[in-house]
C-alpha cells in the first residue's frame, strides 16, 4: 500500500484525502479542489484534465480494490465524485457505522424506494416498517432519528417527507442494487448510470433520469423514445 501511495504526487494524495473525508463531492467543488491541489503542490494544472488526474489516482487504488467514481445527481443532473470500496458491494459496508436494527430499516427503506414507481418512499410508509423489524421492533420516534442520521450521512435524501437514495448511495451501491433488484433496477438509457428516479417508455421499457429526459428532448417538437422511436407518453420535465 505504501509503495503504491508513494508513486502518487502530493497533489493526488491531497485530492484523495479530501474526497474520502467528504464522502461525496459535487463536480464544481472537485474541479476547484483539483486546481488547489495542483497549485499547492506546484505541479502542472489544466482545467480540462480532471478525469485524467482521477484516472492516475484510480490506477494506484486498483490493487486496494478502491476507485473514485463519478455519478450524476438524479435531482439536477450535476456530476458528483465518491470513493468506492469495490471489495464491499453489499450493504455490509455500512455495518461498521450502524447497528443491525438500523441496517434492517435501511434495507427495508431501500426496498420501498426501488420498488416504487417514482423512486420515492413516504416517511409514513417507512415508519410503519419500524415495528415490523425482525431484529427488534423500533419505536417510531427512534426510527425518525435513524432516518435523520441516514440523511446526514448522505445515504438518503429527503424532500417534503419523501425519501429517496442519495447520489452517494447510488454511486457506492450501484452494483449491489443492480444484482439484488434485477427485475426492477435499470440503467438510464442516456448516461448509463443507475436510474432510481426515472421516466420509463411505455412501449419498450427503457428508463431515463429526469435531467437526462429534459436534456434529450430539449428542442424536439415531438418527444420520441431514443430506443424504439415511439411517442414518449410521460410529461417531460
Amino acid at each position: 500500500n505504501t509503495v503504491m501511495a508513494a508513486q502518487m504526487t502530493n497533489a493526488h494524495r491531497r485530492f484523495l484525502q479530501v474526497l474520502m473525508s467528504n464522502g461525496i463531492t459535487e463536480g464544481s467543488e472537485a474541479r476547484k479542489l483539483h486546481q488547489h491541489c495542483c497549485e499547492t503542490d506546484k505541479v502542472y494544472y489544466a482545467h480540462d484534465k480532471l478525469d485524467d488526474f482521477i484516472s492516475t489516482i484510480n490506477s494506484h487504488l486498483q490493487p486496494l480494490f478502491m476507485q473514485i467514481r463519478k455519478g450524476i445527481s438524479e435531482d439536477d443532473g450535476r456530476a458528483h465524485y465518491a470513493v468506492v470500496n469495490l471489495a464491499e458491494t453489499e450493504v455490509t459496508k455500512m455495518a461498521s457505522d450502524y447497528t443491525e436494527m438500523e441496517l434492517e430499516l435501511f434495507r427495508k427503506t431501500m426496498d420501498l424506494i426501488i420498488l416504487s414507481e417514482n423512486g420515492f418512499a413516504s416517511s409514513t410508509d417507512i415508519l410503519n416498517l419500524a415495528d415490523q423489524l425482525k431484529t427488534k421492533k423500533m419505536k417510531k420516534k427512534e426510527a425518525e432519528q435513524v432516518l435523520k442520521v441516514f440523511v446526514e450521512d448522505k445515504w438518503l435524501s429527503e424532500k417534503n417527507g419523501e425519501y429517496t437514495l442519495h447520489t452517494r448511495c447510488i454511486i457506492e451501491m450501484e452494483q449491489y442494487i443492480l444484482s439484488n433488484y434485477q427485475d426492477v433496477a435499470r440503467k438510464c438509457n442516456i448516461c448509463h448510470s443507475l436510474a432510481i428516479q426515472s421516466q420509463v417508455c411505455e412501449s419498450c421499457g427503457i428508463g431515463m433520469h429526469l435531467p437526462c429526459v429534459r436534456k434529450y428532448f430539449r428542442g424536439q417538437t415531438e418527444p420520441r423514445c431514443p430506443k424504439c422511436n415511439e411517442f414518449w407518453s410521460c410529461d417531460t420535465p
